[in-house]
Order: structure tokens, then C-alpha cells, then sequence
């Protein structure tokens, strides 16, 4: 009875095979690189402004202080610190109690870039500072705030605390960047965009 000769693949093919897949798998990827770095800011804008408004609830319907701070100190880097202050006991304040963290990407930062515009979002600040709260206070630069049970946002010492922060990936243009405004009396808080008229970077409310 004659046999029949199964054939299968040779080494060649299948180092031919395997060198298409991994071409077209690398050209997927760089592809979709803007794509995945547009998703990183805007995921990170969008937590940063969750943070802000879902903790001014809290400290609304709860009726107690929240704070929100930014790149606290002995967290890493794009930290955002959600924590509580229980209400006095004999005068004296307990000490604050963490609530929860967020994160940003690592690729996404609390910066300023050249070319942002002089005229800064909600004319606060001077745009030099990344986090840049206290403008209610004659200074800048404060890296958090306080949200009372009114909804206002005020500093630790009870006064209205207004400020900005800027997030950007350093790599892209500084048009990607995004912008958080809270207004102390009131605690509105606004997202921002960094965009272009007639040649001219100016931020534009979201």
C-alpha cells in the first residue's frame, strides 16, 4: 500500500511566519501610541476631578471636613490623598484620618510647561506653579484644600482657599495638557483645556 507524506512547516517558514507577526505587531503598537497616551491624561484629569467633586459631596453630606491633597509628602509622585477630619473632642482636633489614595499615570504629571498662556485659568496664579492653591490667601503655592460642609474649600486654618493644577506628559504637545480650577467660597470646581486661537495658546473651559 503506498504511504502517504505529511508535510509540515520548515524552520524557515515558521521564522518568516513569526518575524510578519511580530513586524505587524510592532506597527499596531506605535500606531496606537497617541491613542494610549491621550487615554493616560485623560484618565488622569478625569480622576483628578472625580477626587475633587466626589470628596465635596462627602464633606456636604456628611457634614464634616474633607481634605485633598496633592503629592503629599511620603506617597509617591501623582498621589492624591483623599482624608477626613473628625470634629473636635475638648477644643482639641483629632488627627486627620486617610479616607483613600488616587493615582495618575507615571507618564502624567502635576506640571507646568513652557508656552502656557499668561492669562491662567480663572486668573488664578501665574502659571509657574503645578499645583498652585492659596490664592484666596495672598500667597499661592498651597498643595491642598479643604472642603467644608457648606461646599466651600477653604485651607486649615478655616480662611477660602481658591487655586489651580495643571496635568501634562512632558513628551507631548502642550496642547494636551489640562487644567483644574476651585473657586474657595463656593468650592466650584472647572476642567480646563489648553487650546489655540488665531496662534495663540489661551486655556478654554470644559
Amino acid at each position: 500500500m503506498a504511504s502517504t507524506k505529511q508535510r509540515g512547516f520548515s524552520l524557515l517558514e515558521l521564522m518568516i511566519t513569526i518575524s510578519i507577526s511580530m513586524i505587524v505587531a510592532a506597527v499596531t503598537f506605535i500606531t496606537m501610541m497617541p491613542s494610549l497616551n491621550r487615554a493616560h491624561l485623560e484618565s488622569s484629569y478625569s480622576t483628578t476631578l472625580m477626587a475633587l467633586r466626589n470628596t465635596r459631596n462627602l464633606a456636604i453630606t456628611q457634614s464634616h471636613e474633607y481634605y485633598v491633597v496633592f503629592n503629599p509628602g511620603g506617597f509617591p509622585a501623582g498621589t492624591i490623598l483623599v482624608q477626613y477630619q473628625p470634629p473636635a473632642v475638648a477644643g482639641i482636633l483629632p488627627p486627620l484620618q486617610q479616607v483613600i489614595t488616587y493615582s495618575v499615570p507615571v507618564d502624567i504629571t502635576f506640571a507646568v510647561r513652557a508656552g502656557f498662556p499668561a492669562a491662567t485659568p480663572d486668573g488664578f496664579g501665574a502659571g509657574i506653579n503645578p499645583i498652585d492653591f492659596g490664592q484666596g490667601l495672598g500667597f499661592g503655592n498651597l498643595n491642598y484644600v479643604v472642603f467644608m460642609p457648606d461646599g466651600s474649600s477653604r485651607d486649615n486654618l478655616g480662611n477660602y482657599n481658591s487655586g489651580v493644577l495643571y496635568l501634562t506628559r512632558a513628551s507631548d504637545s502642550i496642547y494636551s495638557s489640562r487644567a483644574i480650577t476651585v473657586w474657595g467660597a463656593t468650592g466650584r470646581i472647572r476642567g480646563w483645556r489648553l487650546d489655540q486661537n488665531a496662534g495663540v495658546a489661551l486655556w478654554e473651559q470644559e
